[in-house]
């Protein structure tokens, strides 16, 4: 699936992403290799998730003449939802390292596959800065729709959404509900399961990237 059937989605296609791909779908990538192409793919999402931070000019003289130096004028939160995207959160940070960290904490629940929020803990400045929330797995959108409320009720105006893989079921709940966010993935899948699993997918992220299967 193709990421034109949605208005606020970027897909990003590179060679190196559809081989680390690959390593995270395969039942038989180990716990650390599972880790590093996991990183290598948020690297790239990062790089495009930050490409419309807005920018200052200033003078900068280097060892020959005067010149124009360019800095971030917008500051950046990360908001991992736990614990999934803690994986993801690295990788921001690395472009923007002193950027504010928020965490909001949700576990899925087995019986219904909805979102239950058990802990949340935002940094000031929600309302000015650019606000990126990070989960690896887009499934049924609940997690990240509970995530996005809460932030626009705090404020947030400027939220984006970074994802590893995502399902259309959940890409349309958030077309639907938060219309205004844009979401950057690696990839758009088939479908969800009757489990609420993303197929083909790569099983829980959490679980695999933790080692706690």
């Amino acid at each position: 699936m193709n990421s034109q059937q949605f208005e606020n989605v970027t897909l990003i296609e590179h060679p190196v992403i559809n081989r680390d791909l690959t390593i995270l779908r395969d039942v038989s990538t180990g716990t650390a290799q599972f880790r590093a192409a996991l990183k290598r793919i948020a690297v790239i999402l990062a790089y495009h998730a930050l490409k419309e931070l807005p920018l200052k000019t200033f003078e900068v003289e280097t060892p020959i003449e005067k010149t124009t130096g360019y800095d971030i004028e917008q500051d950046v939160m990360v908001v991992p939802i736990l614990r999934a995207g803690l994986g993801l959160s690295d990788a921001l940070l690395q472009f923007i390292p002193d950027a504010k960290v928020g965490h909001l904490g949700m576990e899925r629940d087995e019986t219904t596959h909805e979102p239950v929020d058990y802990y949340s803990n935002i940094p000031d400045g929600v309302e000015e800065d650019m606000v990126l929330v990070v989960d690896p797995m887009l499934a049924t959108g609940g997690s990240a729709h509970d995530a996005l409320s809460f932030l626009e009720k705090q404020g947030a105006q400027h939220l984006r959404f970074v994802s590893l893989i995502c399902a259309p079921e959940g890409l349309r709940k958030l077309e639907q509900e938060h219309p205004d966010v844009h979401t950057i993935t690696a990839a758009i899948d088939k479908k969800l399961n009757e489990d609420a699993f993303i197929v083909p997918g790569l099983g829980d992220a959490g679980d695999r990237y933790f080692g706690t299967t």
